[in-house]
């Protein structure tokens, strides 16, 4: 019976030590550059996501005329 006992307080001391051990776990994402990679899309999506002319853009890669002039997308390029 002490035996019995014995086992069973070894056991609960050990389970606590290990929910102890998850409480105090980092859940902070790494600063790593793998963490910030963005999900790549296959070509299908990513000519379904290209935009109109004449729609806002950053920069030549998000219009479908591959043309990004003055933050709108657009069939020809302006020199001023």
């Amino acid at each position: 019976m002490a035996l019995q006992l014995g086992k069973c307080t070894a056991i609960l001391i050990l389970c606590t030590l290990l929910i102890n051990q998850l409480e105090c776990a980092s859940l902070s994402k790494p600063a790593s550059r793998a963490a910030l990679r963005l999900p790549r899309m296959t070509p299908f999506w990513r000519g379904l996501s290209l935009r109109p002319i004449g729609a806002s853009c950053r920069d030549a890669s998000e219009c479908i005329t591959r043309l990004c002039s003055k933050n709108r997308c657009s069939l020809r390029t302006f020199t001023d």
